[in-house]
C-alpha cells in the first residue's frame, strides 16, 4: 500500500509516528502546505530501533526510507491529483480540516485512488429554521457523490478518526453483538485535561472546534429524520470512566449522528461533548462579536488593507495543540453509550478508549486527543491492506464489521473497555 497523507499538523504528525511501528505499507508521502512541516513530521519518525530519525539528507525523507515529505495546496485538486499519480498512491488519507474535504475528496477520484477522512464536508444551517430544520448536513456534498465512487470501484472511507470514527465502530459492535434492539446511541465526549500555562488552550483545531460548537447540532429520531437544536442543548452530567469523573455534555453537531443511522437500527442517536462552562462562554464571546466568521473582512496594515478570516486571526493567536503536550495533564475518554434490550431484559453500556497524555508523550511524543485521533486511520488502513476490511463507494466505518478493528486496536497497544450502566 502506497498512502497521501495530507496534512502535517498534530493528527497528521502522530500518524506518521504510530505507521511507523506498523509494516503494512510500502510508502508514505507526507504532504503539507507549509513544507518545512511536512520534513518536520518525516524527520521525526521513529527509526526501526527506536528514536527519532535524522532525516535523509536534504531532510525530504526518512531513514527506513518509508516516509517522504512534499508540498501541496490541499485546495489545488488537479495538483493533489498529479501527486496522487506521480506517487502512485492507492490511497489519501485527509488530515487536514474540513474547509479541505471536498478538494481532496475528488482529487482522489479522479486518480482512481481510495481516500480516507476524519472529518466530512460543511455543513450549512437551514436559512429559515436553523434551530428546527437541517439546511446541508455533514456529509451531503460527499454523499451526493456515492454513485461515481461506486462505479469507480474505490473505496471512501469517511469520518475514520475517533469521533466520528472508533465511536461509529463501537455503534457497530453493540448492534452486532451486546443488543437485540437499541433504543439510544449516545456518542459521550469527555477529559480532565488541563494545560499549564494556558486560561484558553484548546486541545484540538481551533477552527474545527469553532465549526462544530456554534453550527446546530443535529439529533436523529426514528419517524422523524434527522432535526436539529440550538447550540449547547440539553445538558447532562456523564461519569466518564478511569478517574475522569463527571463532566457536562451538551448537544454539538457531530457526523456519528449523520453515519450512525444509515447502518445501524437504532430509535435516537445523539452526540454530547464535554466542553465546561468556561468554554463555552468563550465560544459563544467568539460568535458574538463576529470572531467566528470564515469570510474575510479588510484591516488595515503596513502594506495596506488585508483580507483575512476572523476565524483564522483567532487561530493565529492561539497556541498550536500539537505543542501542548508537555503542558497538558490528564486523560481524554471518547466512547458510545447505548440503550436498549437484549435476550428481553433492559441493557446499557458505555463502550470507551481512554488515553493519558502521559503515556501518549512518552510512547509516541504526541499529546493524548492528536494521537487518540490519529491511531483510528492508520488502524482502518491496515486492515484494508490485510484485506480484512473491503468496500467501495462511499462507507462510514458503521459499513464494516466492528470485531477486526477493536482486536487490532488492541494489538497496537492501545485497549477499549466497556462498562456496564
Amino acid at each position: 500500500m502506497r498512502i497521501l497523507l495530507v496534512g502535517a499538523g498534530g493528527v497528521g504528525t502522530a500518524v506518521t509516528r504510530i505507521a511507523a511501528r506498523r509494516d503494512f505499507f510500502e510508502h508514505m508521502v507526507v504532504a503539507d502546505y507549509d513544507e518545512d512541516r511536512a520534513r518536520a513530521a518525516v524527520a521525526g519518525v521513529p527509526r526501526a530501533g527506536g528514536g527519532a530519525s535524522a532525516g535523509a539528507g536534504d531532510g525530504t525523507g526518512s531513514a527506513d526510507g518509508r516516509f517522504t515529505a512534499a508540498r501541496i495546496d490541499a485546495s489545488d485538486e488537479a495538483a493533489v491529483r498529479e501527486l496522487l499519480e506521480r506517487e502512485r498512491c492507492d490511497v489519501l488519507l485527509n488530515a487536514t480540516d474540513p474547509r479541505f474535504v471536498m478538494p481532496l475528496f475528488r482529487a482522489s477520484l479522479a486518480a482512481g485512488a481510495n481516500y480516507l477522512d476524519m472529518a466530512m464536508s460543511l455543513s450549512r444551517p437551514h436559512p429559515q429554521r436553523p434551530y428546527e430544520e437541517c439546511g446541508v448536513k455533514l456529509g451531503d456534498e460527499q454523499f451526493s457523490l456515492g454513485e461515481d465512487w461506486s462505479d469507480s470501484g474505490r473505496l471512501a472511507l469517511v469520518g475514520m478518526g475517533v469521533e466520528p470514527g472508533l465511536s461509529d465502530v463501537f455503534a457497530r459492535h453493540a448492534a452486532d453483538e451486546l443488543f437485540d434492539s437499541i433504543e439510544e446511541v449516545g456518542v459521550r465526549d469527555g477529559a480532565n485535561l488541563t494545560v499549564d500555562g494556558y486560561d484558553f488552550a484548546p486541545s484540538f483545531s481551533i477552527w474545527t472546534t469553532i465549526e462544530e460548537c456554534l453550527n446546530p447540532p443535529v439529533v436523529f429520531e426514528t419517524g422523524r429524520g434527522w432535526f436539529t437544536t440550538p447550540p449547547f442543548s440539553e445538558p447532562e452530567v456523564f461519569e466518564f470512566p478511569e478517574g475522569i469523573g463527571p463532566v457536562e455534555c451538551v448537544n454539538v453537531e457531530h457526523e456519528e449522528v449523520l453515519l450512525i443511522p444509515r447502518w445501524v437500527d437504532a430509535d435516537r442517536v445523539t452526540f454530547k461533548y464535554g466542553l465546561g462552562s468556561d468554554f463555552i462562554n468563550t465560544l459563544r464571546v467568539l460568535h458574538q462579536i463576529g470572531l467566528d466568521r470564515t469570510e474575510p473582512v479588510t484591516v488595515r496594515g503596513a502594506d495596506g488593507p488585508a483580507r483575512v478570516s476572523p476565524r483564522d486571526v483567532v487561530a493565529a493567536c492561539l497556541p498550536d495543540p500539537a505543542t501542548l503536550g508537555d503542558r497538558m495533564r490528564g486523560k481524554t475518554c471518547a466512547g458510545t453509550w447505548v440503550k436498549g434490550v437484549k435476550d428481553g431484559r433492559p441493557r446499557e453500556v458505555y463502550l470507551y478508549h481512554v488515553v493519558d497524555n502521559e503515556w501518549s508523550m512518552k510512547e509516541y511524543g504526541s499529546q493524548a486527543v492528536v494521537w487518540q485521533t490519529a491511531v483510528n486511520p492508520v488502524v482502518a488502513l491496515e486492515l484494508l491492506a490485510t484485506g480484512a476490511w473491503s468496500g467501495t463507494g462511499i462507507l462510514g466505518p458503521e459499513a464494516f464489521e466492528a470485531r477486526p478493528f477493536l482486536d487490532l486496536l488492541e494489538d497496537y497497544g492501545s485497549p477499549w473497555g466497556m462498562r456496564e450502566q
